[in-house]
């Protein structure tokens, strides 16, 4: 697998809100980070449920930066990202690392280093 072509398309589809294309990259019983309330998301429709919810609050923007598997199989994604509120006021703007374990060309974990 090409990680970086894998990576920046997750990335481009999560900034155009391409929700059900997102969740196709995901492995049913995905376990994904809640950045906003804390925890992890298990499944594809609770990845849905959280992204519904963040999305009706505020407008995150996210650019990968670097992309680099770890040897621990572990792919690291530095990112750039803009998070702004509903009107357009910058929230918050970092560069933050994520974490991703891929399952059969899937991505079965999301973590928030």
């Amino acid at each position: 697998m090409d990680g970086a072509i894998f990576f920046t398309r997750l990335y481009e589809q999560f900034n155009a809100r391409a929700m059900d294309a997102l969740l196709a990259s995901m492995a049913e019983d995905v376990m994904w980070a809640n950045a906003m309330e804390g925890g992890h998301e298990h499944g594809r429709e609770a990845v849905r449920s959280y992204w519904t919810r963040q999305w009706a609050m505020v407008d995150p923007h996210v650019e990968p930066v670097t992309i680099k598997q770890g040897e621990d199989e572990v792919w690291v994604v530095e990112v750039h990202q803009v998070v702004k509120d509903l009107e357009g006021k910058v929230l918050a703007d970092a560069v933050v690392k994520h974490a991703f374990q891929l399952e059969d060309g899937l991505v079965k974990r999301f973590d928030v280093r």
